[in-house]
């Protein structure tokens, strides 16, 4: 049976509708339009401070607080996206089916990934590519801030992933910079980020 959290955010979907909500990690709210809906994760393409949109999140809805739908000032989010030629072209197919499945399919689609373990470090995240995937464990290849990609991986426990963001402005401008990584070396130990 499906919570009233994702009949909430379904609701939002047909007709689309902006939605606003928090989560306990953080300060801010979100805003933007869900896209899909999984069985622990839905897709949500972010409107940001400048009424643009930057690329897509995968929350879990459990994490969801003060679900606003429509949003409070949707129309005039509607309108500025609409007035600055605002589109998203086309859903990414991200498959919400299980935590595995979101990033197999993220990572096929996009050049570096956003991690976020909020209940470990709230304000920190990981941005990477997907090396490995286990049951248990993501083996990131991650780059830093400033744009240098790290020697070792990152193993992740996917027990503690609350959050996958792709797509958006800051990851693309960190692929712009940094470029695709080399190859690692296969004696290169997995750091704990």
């Amino acid at each position: 049976m499906a919570s009233k959290k994702a009949l909430r955010l379904a609701d939002a979907m047909n007709p689309p509708l902006i939605i606003r909500f928090s989560t306990p990690y953080e300060s801010g709210r979100n805003n933007g339009y869900v896209l899909d809906i999984g069985p622990k994760f839905f897709l949500f393409a972010i409107i940001d401070d400048y009424q643009k949109f930057n690329g897509f999140q995968c929350s879990r809805i459990s994490d969801v607080r003060g679900l606003r739908v429509p949003a409070p000032y949707a129309d005039f989010y509607v309108a500025a996206l609409r007035k600055q030629g605002q589109v998203i072209h086309r859903k990414p197919e991200i498959d919400l089916s299980s935590l595995s499945g979101l990033l197999n399919s993220a990572k096929a689609l996009f050049s570096l990934i956003t991690i976020h373990r909020e209940r470990l470090r709230p304000d920190e995240c990981v941005i990477g590519k997907v090396l490995k995937l286990s049951k248990s464990k993501l083996l990131l290849h991650t780059i830093g801030p400033h744009a240098v990609w790290h020697e070792n991986p990152s193993e992740i426990r996917l027990r503690d992933v609350t959050r996958v963001d792709f797509g958006g402005g800051y990851e693309e401008s960190l692929h712009l910079v940094g470029g695709d990584p080399k190859q690692l070396k296969k004696s290169k130990r997995p750091r704990k980020p």
